[in-house]
């Protein structure tokens, strides 16, 4: 197990439980999780510091013939960039494409109760707004196929 999963693991529960224990608060709450939020990403940027300053990984390989080989595994820095790269892409997009449809799918749905002939075109912006994930994931395929 990497250091990276057992450094952010508590991060990710203490987070959940601070969740679920002030989702009723209502604006405290709110504040709560606002800074809870913020340890986290606090957190998450410490193990990307972590894990790009990391030092290659070595292991020992004991075999019939040769006792105490060593071979060393070296990650690259460009391989560790577009890896993250890909992930910013991926995460970035699908998020925005989140934000498109969430407008959009709101816009369209009030278009058709009111107008329901405009179901085609309504459908056409809200698989627009979608389309934004497809590119990202796209980005991250080609990201990936580099590293």
């Amino acid at each position: 197990m990497s250091i990276a999963w057992i450094a952010g693991l508590p991060l990710i529960v203490v987070a959940a439980l601070l969740a679920r224990l002030t989702a009723r608060r209502g604006r405290a709450g709110l504040v709560i999780l606002a800074g809870a939020g913020a340890v986290l990403m606090a957190g998450a940027v410490v193990l990307l510091v972590v894990a790009l300053t990391a030092g290659s990984a070595s292991a020992a390989v004991g075999t019939a013939g040769a006792v105490g080989v060593k071979l060393a595994a070296t990650a690259t820095s460009s391989n560790s960039g577009a890896l993250i790269g890909a992930g910013i892409a991926v995460a970035g997009s699908a998020i925005g494409a989140g934000i498109a449809v969430a407008y959009t799918g709101a816009a369209a749905l009030a278009t058709i109760s009111e107008r329901p002939e405009l179901f085609g075109r309504a459908m056409v912006i809200v698989g627009l707004a979608e389309g934004i994930a497809i590119y990202g994931l796209i980005i991250g395929i080609i990201l990936i196929g580099k590293a």
